[in-house]
C-alpha cells in the first residue's frame, strides 16, 4: 500500500475526507498516527545492560520531520503531500515543539538519544514532563516578558503509560506519572524518553505571566522548568523538583531490574545511570536508601551505586556547580541526609590532608552536588579537550589528584542528519551528489575536500546559502515582520543570553558600525545581525542586554540613513524551530564566548556543518573545531584560556581600565546610555548594562572587545572573495563529521557504558 493510500485510509477514518480535500491539520493527524504505528513496529532496543540518561532538560524539537527522516520515508511522504496539494513544511509547521528543554545541555541530551537510537543501544531518556517548559517568550516595550510555553494540550507524540510511582516529602506523598515519547534511530532502532509528572500539578495556580505560588508543591512541581530561584521559597521548589525527578527514576530503574528477574544487588551489572549535570545528582542517595530498603547493607548499597553512575560536567561556572543548604535538603528530602552525611564522612576519610577542599558538606553546610557524583560514580567526563584540560588541571584538581581512572574527555556531538536532511535538504542534496550516500550512515564528509579548487562546486554552494537566505528573509518577513535584504551578510548569534557568551560585546560591535556609517563609513556590503535568546526570569542584567539589542534594533531599522546598510533584528521565542531556519542561512558564526567559559557549545559545530564560517575564540569546541579546519578557514580573537584564568587568579582585569585608557572603547560604552538610546528604551535597564561595562565587565568584554572588532572587520573583508569563501565553507563542512552524536555516544559506550544490544530478534 502506497503512503497516500495509507494517508487516504486514516482520513477517511476521522471523516476528513481524501488527501487532495482534507486540510493540513487533519492531514498532520493522519501523518502522526501513521509514522506512530510504523514506529510501534520496531521492537524496543535491549541488552543485558541498558543506560539510563538523566537529564533535567530534552530539548527534543519537533519530531515528525525527525521520525520520517529515521523510518526512511520523508521524500515518499513529501512527493505524496505535493501531488495532493499539500506542503509537507507547512505541516510541519504544525506541530507544537515539546517544551522540555532550554539551551544546549538539552540539545545534547536529545542529540545522544537519537544517536544510540541509531547505533542500537538499549538507552531510555529520563526526565520530567514539564506543562510550560522555561516560559514563552514575548517581547513588550522592547522587553522580554515570560508566559507559559502551553505545547502538552496539542496532537503530539507524548503517551501516558499508566506507570505510577510515589514520591514522599515530609507530610506529603506525591504519585509521579510516567509518560513516554518514542525515540527513533537512523533506519533501526528505538528507544524511548520517559517523562514524569505530579498528577496534582494544576496549571490554573499560574497567575500574570508565569508567577504562582512556590510554595504550593503539590500542585507546582511540574509547571516549569527552571523555577525562578530568586528567593528561598524558588531554591527550595528546585530541590523538591530534582528529587522528584530521581525519585521517580530511581524507582523506575529498580523496578525494571526486578521484573528483569534480576536482584537489587546486580544493579550495576544490568544499569548505567548517566547524570547529566548536576540537577539529577540527588539519583545517589536515593538508590543508596532504596536499596537499604530492599536489605542491602549501607556499604553495599554505596558500592552497587558508585558502579552505575556516571557523571557528565558541563561547565566551570561556579554559579552552575549546585550547592545546597543543608537546611533546605533537611526541609523538603530529611530521608537522605543521614545518607549524604555519611558518604560526606567516607569521602572525607579517604583523603583527609584534602579534606576542606573535597567535602561534600563544606564548613558552611552546603550540599556540593558535583562533589557527590565525583567520589560516588565511576567516570567524570568534561565535554571539550579544553574544557576536560581545564576540570583536571585547575577547577577539580584535587578530585583528578584523588581519582586520575575516573576523568575522561568526550567531546559533544550533534545529530548531523538532523541538522543537515531537515534543517536543510538543498545543502544536504548537494553534498549526497558529491559524495555518495554514505554520510547519512557514517557522517563522513571528508571527500567534499577535494572540491575545494574546483568553481562550480564553490560556485553551487554559493547558490545553496543565497537560496537558504531568501528563505530566512521570506520567514522573518511573515514571523517577525521585518524585511532584511537576503544579499547581506548574515551574522548570527544564537544561544542562551548569558554574559559569559558575551551578545553584550556583538551589540558594541553594532553600536560601533552604526556609528561609522553615521559619519560615512559605509561597507562593501549590507550586514543583517542576527540574535536569538532567552534570558532567565531571574538573571537582570541578561534581560538588560536583550533590552539594549531591542533599542538597537528599534534605532538603526528605522534610520533610513543606516538600515540600508545594517539591520538588527532578534528573533522572538528562540528555539530548536528557530535553529532550523537560521542556521542553514549563517555566513557568520558568532562564537565569542570568553575563553575557559564555554564548556564546549554545540551550536558552533551545528553552524559549521551547514556551512558558515566562525568567528571565534579559543574556547570550548572551538579549538577542535580550529584544529580540524586550520587556522585559514576560522577567524580568531581575544585572550587565550591560560591568560584568562591567570587575570581571574591575579584579580588583575578591571574594565575601568579599559574604559579610562582607550577613548574608542569609552565612545561605545557610553553609547548605551546615550540620548537616542534613552529615547527608545528604559533608562534604569540601560544604565545598568552601561554600569557594569565601566565597573565590574565579569566576563571580560572590554579585554577583547578591540580584537574583535578588528577581527570581524577582516572577516566582512574576506567575506568579498566569494569563491575563497565558498572554499571555507566547503573545508567546514568537510571537517564537521568529527562532531557527530554517533561518534560521541560510540565513545561514551566503548569507555564509559559497555552495552551490548541484544540483536537476536531483530
Amino acid at each position: 500500500m502506497t503512503i497516500t493510500q495509507k494517508l487516504n485510509l486514516l482520513l477517511e477514518e476521522e471523516g476528513a475526507g481524501p488527501l487532495e480535500k482534507a486540510d493540513g491539520r487533519a492531514v498532520f493527524r493522519a501523518l502522526l498516527r501513521l509514522t506512530g504505528a510504523m514506529l510501534a513496529e520496531r521492537p524496543q532496543l535491549s541488552g543485558e545492560k541498558k543506560l539510563y540518561y538523566i537529564s533535567a532538560e530534552f530539548l527534543i524539537g519537533k519530531l515528525l520531520s525527525n521520525n520520517l527522516i529515521n523510518l526512511g520515508i520523508r521524500e515518499e511522504v513529501a512527493e505524496a503531500l505535493e501531488a495532493a496539494g499539500h506542503s509537507l513544511s507547512e505541516i510541519e509547521e504544525l506541530e507544537a515543539e515539546p517544551a522540555l528543554g532550554n539551551g544546549g545541555l538539552g540539545r545534547l541530551a536529545a542529540c545522544y538519544l537519537d544517536s544510540a537510537a541509531t547505533l542500537e543501544l538499549p538507552c531510555d531518556g529520563v526526565g520530567l514532563c514539564y506543562h510550560y517548559g522555561l516560559f514563552r517568550q514575548k517581547f513588550e516595550e522592547l522587553k522580554q516578558r515570560e508566559y507559559p510555553d502551553v505545547w502538552r494540550d496539542r496532537p503530539g507524540w507524548l503517551t501516558k503509560t499508566g506507570v505510577r510511582f510515589p514520591v514522599s516529602f515530609p507530610g506529603l506523598t506525591l504519585e509521579a506519572v510516567l509518560y513516554e515519547l518514542p525515540v527513533s534511530g537512523y533506519g533501526g532502532g528505538l528507544n524511548r524518553l520517559r517523562l514524569f509528572d505530579a498528577a496534582t500539578a494544576d496549571g490554573s495556580i499560574v497567575g500574570e505571566g508565569i508567577d504562582f505560588d512556590k510554595t504550593d508543591i503539590a500542585r507546582n512541581l511540574t509547571l516549569f522548568l527552571y523555577p525562578d530561584d530568586s528567593d528561598e521559597a524558588g531554591r527550595l521548589l528546585r530541590v523538591y523538583q530534582q528529587y522528584f525527578m530521581v525519585s521517580a527514576a530511581a524507582q523506575l530503574i529498580l523496578k525494571e531490574l526486578k521484573d528483569a528477574g534480576h536482584p537489587p544487588a546486580s544493579l550495576p551489572a544490568h544499569a548505567v545511570i548517566q547524570i547529566n549535570d548536576t540537577h539529577p545528582s540527588l539519583i545517589i542517595p536515593e538508590l543508596i536508601r532504596l536499596l537499604m530498603a530492599e536489605g542491602m547493607a549501607i556499604g553495599d548499597a554505596i558500592e552497587a551505586v558508585s558502579r552505575t553512575c556516571a557523571y557528565t560536567n558541563h561547565t566551570i561556572l561556579a554559579e552552575a556547580l549546585e550547592k545546597w543548604p543543608v537546611d533546605y535538603l533537611e526541609k523538603a528530602v530529611p530521608q537522605l541526609m543521614p545518607i549524604i552525611r555519611e558518604l560526606d564522612a567516607r569521602a572525607q576519610a579517604a583523603a583527609p590532608e584534602l579534606a576542606e577542599k573535597i567535602a561534600i558538606i563544606d564548613g558552611n553546610d552546603l550540599v556540593h552536588m558535583a562533589r557527590m557524583d565525583i567520589h560516588y560514580g565511576f567516570s567524570v567526563n568534561g565535554v571539550a579537550a579544553l574544557h576536560t584540560k581545564i576540570l583536571k588541571e585547575t577547577e577539580l584538581s584535587e578530585f583528578y589528584a584523588l581519582y586520575p581512572e575516573k576523568f575522561n574527555n568526550k567531546t559533544n556531538g550533534i545529530t548531523f542528519r538532523r541538522w543537515l536532511m531537515q534543517a536543510n535538504p538543498r545543502l544536504s542534496d548537494f553534498v549526497t551528489s558529491l559524495i555518495g550516500e554514505g554520510w547519512k550512515r557514517d557522517g563522513n564528509f571528508e571527500k567534499l575536500a577535494e572540491f575545494a579548487e574546483d568553481r562550480a562546486v564553490l560556485e553551487r554552494l554559493l547558490a545553496v546559502k543565497a537560496e537558504n537566505k531568501r528563505e530566512l528573509a521570506a520567514y522573518l518577513a511573515e514571523k517577525e515582520g521585518v524585511e532584511i535584504d537576503p544579499d547581506s551578510v548574515f551574522d548570527i548569534q544564537i544561544k542562551r543570553m548569558h554574559q559569559y557568551k558575551r551578545q553584550q560585546m556583538n551589540a558594541l560591535w553594532v553600536i560601533w558600525k552604526y556609528l561609522e556609517i553615521k559619519a560615512g563609513r559605509l561597507p562593501k556590503r549590507p550586514v543583517t545581525v542576527l540574535f536569538g535568546a532567552k534570558a532567565a526570569p531571574a538573571y537582570t542584567l541578561a534581560k538588560d542586554t536583550i533590552h539594549l539589542i531591542l533599542c538597537l534594533q528599534e534605532l538603526i531599522n528605522g534610520d533610513s540613513a543606516v538600515s540600508p546598510w545594517l539591520k538588527v533584528v532578534m528573533v522572538e521565542n528562540y528555539n530548536v524551530t528557530w535553529a532550523e531556519k537560521l542556521i542553514p542561512a549563517c555566513d557568520i558564526s558568532e562564537q565569542i564566548s570568553l575563553a575557559s567559559k564555554e564548556a564546549s557549545g554545540t551550536g558552533n559545530m551545528k553552524f559549521m556543518l551547514n556551512g558558515a564560517v566562525t568567528l571565534g575564540t579559543l574556547d570550548g569546541a572551538n579549538v577542535e573545531i580550529s584544529e580540524l579546519v586550520g587556522e585559514e578557514n576560522i577567524f580568531l580573537f581575544g585572550k587565550k584560556s591560560g591568560e584568562v584564568i591567570d587575570l581571574y587568579a591575579t584579580e588583575g582585569y578591571r574594565s575601568a581600565d579599559f574604559y579610562d585608557g582607550d577613548p574608542e572603547i569609552e565612545r561605545l560604552v557610553d553609547f548605551v546610555i546615550s540620548k537616542q538610546l534613552i529615547r527608545i528604551g528604559d533608562p534604569e535597564n540601560l544604565a545598568r548594562v552601561y554600569k557594569d561595562f565601566v565597573c565590574k565587565d565579569w566576563f571580560m568584554t572590554l579585554l577583547d572587545l578591540r580584537e574583535y572588532i578588528e577581527v570581524k572587520e577582516r572577516m566582512l573583508a574576506s567575506y568579498e572573495d566569494r569563491l575563497h569563501w565558498a572554499k571555507m565553507a566547503l573545508i567546514n563542512i568537510a571537517h564537521a563529521g568529527f562532531f557527530s552524536s554517533d561518534r560521541a555516544v560510540a565513545q561514551y559506550n566503548e569507555e564509559i557504558w559497555r552495552l551490548k544490544p541484544d540483536r537476536s530478534g531483530r
